[in-house]
């Protein structure tokens, strides 16, 4: 069930968010995009995310989780298919904003989901968690294999940027009918063990007042806005730069389809410090290793050196949003989990909508895209900082 919940994950970053980058060099080559504009494309849809963060709590509360992760894998589909029909900057922006929104709802859900089965098996607490975020990196080399391809089939067409975003929308709608079974079972299994099947929106557990406050975990919730900021830029702007070095078609395939694999491994790799800590050390330790992935790009252009980076970078950066997760399920009650989790996803997505924009307009001056990543790992090392002062709640 965690793998296949997992096309969540894949859905809501791995395509609807991440698969920007590889469209972002041809729609700014025939669209006539300065860096700045192609960034605030992601920032758009960072800021649908932070609406579908802020909206999330209200509306698990009055549907469920499950119904919530479905309503938005089909809405994200939707919006991905609008973005193959607009060439104009405002609409390409709207739609962008609307699928953030949808892949925020079904990002939280599932994690929520994820983090209850988790609950079930707390000795794989961490590896189910990670089999979770992890997803994403399946949605990463499906578009890393698939999107060049529609490109090359569709390069006699006006647009041809339009029909990858077409089939990114046709993968979307394959995910959201797997997703369909899934939360059906999940749904099945807790019906079975409470032995009814009460309203979503009384479903919790009443909130112990006790508990505590989000507020202690104000440097984690720092660090990982900072995280925010730093990771989008690499992940927005990182195939624009291999292509501005002189990287082909099939290296650049090859890179962001190893990074891709990263992000599917690290649920291995990073499980048992997940599982041990209980502080804010996970989440610092791999913003600072992610760091050193972005800043890598910005010194060379070696093509080990390269691919380096990109296995890094995919196999840590999903296992410090897991971080978050656990350090959420390691000190909050299960009744605050949603809560936790959406504080989170909330700093989470307003460091996002920082990232892309001022990556951009550094790219648009002297030092162009290194500069921009250069500026990235240093957030990522400031939010690592940060992160280190969080300790343990209990």
């Amino acid at each position: 069930m965690a793998l296949v919940l997992s096309l969540g994950a894949a859905v809501s970053l791995g395509v609807t968010r991440f698969a920007y980058g590889l469209l972002l060099p041809p729609m700014r080559e025939d669209l006539g995009w300065s860096y700045t504009l192609a960034g605030a494309m992601n920032t758009f849809n960072a800021m649908g995310y932070l609406l579908g963060a802020l909206s999330t709590p209200w509306l698990m509360r009055r549907v469920g989780p499950g119904r919530l992760l479905l309503w938005g894998a089909a809405l994200a589909s939707v919006f991905m298919a609008g973005s193959g029909f607009f060439v104009h900057a405002t609409p390409l922006m709207a739609q962008r904003l609307l699928a953030g929104l949808a892949s925020a709802w079904v990002f939280i859900a599932g994690g929520l989901l994820a983090a209850r089965l988790g609950a079930r098996w707390p000795r794989r607490s961490g590896l189910l968690l990670g089999l979770y975020y992890g997803g994403t990196g399946w949605g990463i080399v499906a578009s890393a294999v698939s999107v060049p391809w529609v490109l090359q089939a569709m390069a006699g067409r006006p647009h041809a940027w339009a029909w990858a975003w077409w089939w990114l929308a046709g993968l979307c709608v394959l995910a959201t009918g797997a997703l369909a079974w899934v939360a059906g079972a999940l749904q099945r299994h807790e019906t079975g063990v409470t032995g009814s099947s009460a309203p979503a929106g009384s479903a919790g557990v009443a909130v112990d007042a006790a508990a505590p406050s989000l507020w202690r975990l104000s440097p984690a919730l720092a660090g990982y806005s900072l995280f925010g900021v730093g990771y989008i830029g690499y992940m927005t702007f990182v195939i624009a730069l291999l292509r501005d070095q002189g990287h082909l078609g099939g290296a650049i395939t090859f890179f962001y389809s190893l990074l891709g694999l990263g992000v599917v491994a690290s649920s291995r790799i990073w499980a048992g410090l997940l599982d041990r800590h209980k502080d804010g050390q996970p989440l610092a330790r791999l913003n600072a290793l992610l760091g050193v992935a972005t800043v890598l790009p910005a010194l060379t252009s070696a093509w080990p050196v390269l691919l380096l980076s990109g296995m890094l970078f995919g196999g840590v950066f999903l296992s410090v949003v897991a971080s978050t997760t656990a350090l959420v399920r390691h000190n909050l009650p299960a009744a605050r989990w949603a809560a936790g989790i959406s504080a989170f996803t909330i700093v989470f997505a307003a460091g996002q909508i920082v990232g892309p924009t001022v990556v951009g307009f550094i790219a648009d001056g002297p030092g162009g895209l290194e500069r921009g990543l250069l500026f990235s790992a240093v957030a990522l090392w400031v939010g690592a900082a940060l992160a280190w002062r969080q300790k343990a709640l209990g």
